[in-house]
């Protein structure tokens, strides 16, 4: 492994970690309205719910807007960014899915923009300030990964494994599971990220977005949920 190829890893996993101190353990995105309908309940229903999640909704939403950003961070293509930043707000229905996107995206740019200095960067994060973008989360992380010089599928990947690893660690704690069982869930999910990674390269711009009704409906009962330990 090259000195630059180590540096670039080293990156990846600073900006997909779980423990990045932009709030993204306060968040189930409607899993918690799962487990109180008594959906998820168990090992093979949290499994289910990551698979599903990850091949329905994050392959279609999430992932296609990292896989475009990334795309437009490295063409320094500011235009393009605001533009698919507002594509993404508009695509996101339920509210607080919506707002959590936001937060982890402004928290995300507050480090970034302090280790560096690319000027696209800093011109969306003005953007994001003065209230002239939104600033989603999917749109800065695939900026970001761009601008300090990874390659797509490493890129996709970590945000995924991110993603997983985030409802595997909100089900352990919600359902509850077992430490092992979590681990033993997440496990097998690395074939299925790689196909998703691999899908999320040749998907037409045009099924950005697609709508995963049941998923939305959960995520907007999250909302009036007798008892709440998340945000979303």
């Amino acid at each position: 492994m090259t000195n630059n190829n180590q540096r670039i890893l080293l990156e990846l996993l600073h900006i997909s970690d779980p423990t990045l101190p932009i709030g993204g353990y306060s968040h189930s995105n409607g899993l918690e309205t799962y487990i109180q309908q008594n959906v998820v309940k168990d090992i093979e229903t949290t499994k289910a719910f990551v698979e599903n999640m990850l091949k329905y909704n994050y392959k279609y939403n999430d992932g296609l807007f990292v896989r475009d950003a990334f795309k437009y961070g490295g063409e320094h293509n500011l235009k393009a960014l605001l533009e698919l930043d507002n594509e993404a707000h508009a695509l996101k229905a339920p509210m607080e899915v919506r707002d959590g996107s936001l937060k982890l995206g402004m928290r995300l740019l507050k480090i970034y923009v302090r280790l560096h200095d690319f000027e696209v960067l800093h011109a969306f994060f003005e953007k994001v300030k003065n209230k002239e973008t939104p600033g989603h989360y999917a749109i800065v992380f695939g900026m970001i990964t761009a601008l300090l010089g990874a390659e797509i599928k490493p890129v996709l990947s970590a945000f995924y494994y991110n993603a997983a690893v985030h409802m595997v660690t909100n089900s352990v704690k919600l359902v509850p599971l077992g430490q092992m069982d979590g681990q033993e869930i997440l496990y097998k999910m690395h074939d299925l990220i790689s196909e998703i990674v691999d899908d999320t390269l040749i998907v037409d711009e045009a099924m950005r977005g697609l709508c995963n009704p049941a998923f939305d409906i959960r995520c907007m009962q999250h909302e009036t949920l007798y008892s709440r330990l998340y945000m979303s």
